[in-house]
């Protein structure tokens, strides 16, 4: 396997841990999730849609990375779902309000601080899978057929 398919394995096999854990403990725990999304003072008209709707877009995406004929559409998706965490998180630091995480397992226990340097890390992440995933589209296009 050349190294750009391996960091592509690797990068989607981490967004793919991340999105299968917190989805699945944000279902378990499925009342307190919806709860934290009830105290948000942005998000709270939304927070019975929103507290099925994200757990099931993170196991959406984590399937569309593991399937690789859709594989760069979840690179893309992973990624705008990320720096949408991470802008929410940051208007909840900017408006000083002291809502605790909702975002299931051991993530919570996370600084809002810390949140945002995890999700821009996966955010990052999810940018180089682009990339590479990109390239290696380009490049098995610019192949020429074998006659």
């Amino acid at each position: 396997m050349k190294k750009s398919n391996a960091a592509i394995v690797i990068i989607c096999t981490l967004i793919i841990i991340l999105f299968v854990y917190t989805a699945s403990a944000k279902l378990l725990d499925h009342y307190n999730f919806q709860f934290g999304l009830s105290e948000s003072p942005f998000i709270a008209p939304f927070a019975n849609i929103l507290a099925w709707a994200i757990p099931a877009g993170e196991l959406l995406i984590a399937v569309m990375l593991a399937i690789p004929a859709i594989r760069l559409a979840g690179l893309y998706a992973s990624g705008i779902l990320m720096s949408l965490f991470t802008v929410y998180i940051a208007a909840m630091l900017l408006s000083g309000s002291d809502i605790p995480c909702s975002c299931g397992g051991i993530v919570e226990e996370m600084s809002w601080g810390a949140h945002i340097v995890f999700n821009s890390a996966f955010v990052a992440l999810s940018a180089c899978g682009i990339y590479l995933q990109r390239k290696k589209r380009r490049t098995a296009n610019n192949l020429p057929a074998l006659a």
